[in-house]
């Protein structure tokens, strides 16, 4: 693909700018837009490295040559614009724009990770992290917890979002279609998970960093794991807790 001539912004109050703004700091505005805003190299490189092609490439005026990547239309922001709108404290200098991915079809066989209202951008974005690192790849996220294509879940998801098949905002009737069985974690019953014969296919259930898997759910649970804590904290963060569910779910698959 060639790289096409940018089309230069100056005005904060061009709209194409207002627009971007938006999409870069509003948690809900990729849902109104239909699209998603990447930020940085790695991110960019990330998508085009699954197959996903960018609407539009973004760059800041002093961004190099050897930074812009390949994209059917371009626009080049003053740097001031561009710092306006990144949610990166050193500004990248330069993002894709992509069109918001087409809801994918629900694997009822597929090991999967559900999300129960984690409100923490953050472990949101590290659990898919492990999903996609453990063989994980179809991830639910119920409602009430943190939207996965915001832009500060798309962060610290560091391009895992591109080979995970992703659910946002879903039902919990979503799961009654589930032909795997439902696991999840557990601060006072169940085995303890280093002990424990772990199926495969399974799904994970990780729920709220306060208030753990809601009952319902937690009476969906074929199993309940515990996690070892011989140092006696209370309990662990759960995108901690995530990864150590999802690669000993993986060791004993692969063993």
């Amino acid at each position: 693909m060639s790289q096409a001539s940018p089309a230069v912004i100056r005005s904060a109050a061009n709209p194409q700018f207002k627009a971007l703004r938006l999409l870069a700091q509003d948690s809900t505005a990729w849902r109104k837009q239909g699209r998603v805003w990447l930020e940085g190299d790695h991110l960019c490189r990330a998508a085009l490295a699954r197959g996903v092609q960018p609407h539009t490439a973004v760059y800041a005026e002093s961004c190099p040559s050897g930074l812009r990547l390949p994209a059917p239309r371009s626009l080049e922001l003053a740097d001031n614009l561009f710092a306006a709108l990144s949610g990166l404290e050193s500004p990248a200098r330069m993002g894709f724009v992509l069109e918001l991915p087409a809801a994918p079809s629900f694997d009822a066989t597929a090991a999967t990770v559900v999300l129960d209202r984690l409100q923490d951008a953050g472990n949101v974005g590290a659990i898919l992290r492990c999903a996609g690192a453990f063989g994980f790849g179809q991830v639910v996220a119920l409602k009430g917890t943190a939207a996965l294509w915001s832009p500060k879940v798309l962060r610290a998801g560091m391009g895992a979002h591109f080979g995970l098949r992703l659910f946002d905002a879903a039902d919990t009737g979503l799961l009654d279609g589930l032909a795997v069985p439902l696991l999840a974690t557990s601060s006072h019953q169940g085995e303890w998970l280093h002990r424990a014969r772990l199926p495969w296919p399974c799904a994970w259930v990780f729920g709220h960093e306060g208030q753990g898997v809601s009952p319902a759910l937690s009476q969906r649970a074929a199993a309940h794991l515990r996690i070892a804590q011989p140092g006696g904290e209370e309990s662990l963060n759960v995108a901690a807790a995530a990864a150590i569910c999802l690669h000993a779910s993986a060791a004993a698959h692969a063993g």
